[in-house]
């Protein structure tokens, strides 16, 4: 576990355990799952078959456990949250071909070393034919610390009610949700990080408009994380007030996860949200750690604190 220096005598304090909310890391029965299918979501050999996205060469030491945890033993994480790659689509397949590709993304939960005591994973679900009652029954598993959705199914107030029956099974475990960006439109002759840059924040940004106007009436005690923090939304709220909408008062409940970004756009969403709802995550082995630099007490807050209150709750 990493050491902070107390903010008033210098002094090392051993901190709770350093958490990377957001990792992406795939079992070999996933693996093997994407690679006897013939359509998208599929893969060929190492190769990444997506609608909507350039052909992509997976790194096979990308997804190698031993290899992962000595990375992140060398940078000083303690626990990561393994998450599904919205991108791939899986969620929005239909049943009978998400199924076996959901079960094989869970069996991580089973995989994961003992001795990596806080690791666990987000749990996914299908939203063609939402059901509750199983999403209910993977949470139960005590490396299961989540559920993961594309920002895709809350893109608007109407996605957010129509999937609030399964949110709401994950409000009454006193989980949190993540929302990541889910699968890009099509785009003709552009640079792989494209979809990076242009779907993946404008998907989120959506999602988190949709929140902001109704999801804390729908669920009023789930605790949300958006990732790639969320697309930047709340820094445009000098814009939502001048088109008509309201802010509003900061919503306790709400987070918002730093991968990709640096000590720009998160000294500017501190600036908006405040330190408390700042959470790192790395995207890894899509991006890497980065720790802004804004201070021992704000490392603290962004890599211990914070964290520990949206996976567990309590007072801030």
């Amino acid at each position: 576990m990493k050491r902070f220096p107390h903010p008033v005598t210098g002094q090392p304090v051993e901190a709770a355990p350093v958490v990377d909310c957001h990792q992406h890391l795939w079992p070999p029965a996933l693996i093997e799952a994407l690679r006897a299918r013939s359509s998208a979501p599929r893969m060929v050999g190492w190769d990444l078959y997506l609608d909507g996205e350039p052909v992509y060469r997976v790194r096979p030491e990308d997804h190698d456990p031993a290899a992962r945890a000595a990375i992140d033993a060398d940078d000083d994480i303690d626990d990561v949250l393994y998450s599904l790659s919205c991108p791939l689509g899986i969620e929005s397949l239909p049943p009978e071909q998400a199924a076996p590709l959901l079960d094989a993304w869970h069996h991580l939960a089973d995989d994961l070393a003992p001795t990596a005591t806080g690791h666990g994973i987000w749990a996914a679900a299908g939203l063609v034919e939402p059901d509750p009652k199983h999403l209910a029954a993977v949470l139960e598993h005590p490396r299961v610390r989540g559920l993961q959705i594309p920002s895709g199914a809350i893109a608007d107030p109407a996605a957010l009610d129509h999937l609030a029956p399964l949110l709401a099974v994950v409000e009454e475990a006193d989980l949190p949700v993540l929302v990541h960006p889910g699968p890009a439109a099509g785009a003709r002759d552009v640079p792989g990080w494209w979809p990076a840059l242009t779907a993946y924040p404008a998907g989120m940004a959506a999602a988190w408009f949709a929140w902001h106007v109704a999801g804390r009436a729908l669920l009023p005690a789930l605790r949300i994380a958006f990732v790639a923090l969320a697309g930047l939304a709340p820094l445009h709220h000098e814009r939502l007030d001048q088109r008509g909408g309201t802010f509003g008062r900061i919503d306790p409940h709400v987070y918002y996860e730093t991968s990709s970004y640096g000590p720009r756009a998160i000294d500017a969403m501190v600036r908006v949200v405040g330190v408390d709802p700042i959470v790192h995550g790395s995207d890894r082995p899509y991006a890497l750690p980065t720790d802004p630099g804004l201070g021992d007490a704000f490392s603290r807050a962004l890599f211990v604190t914070n964290p520990a209150h949206l996976l567990h709750g309590g007072s801030r």
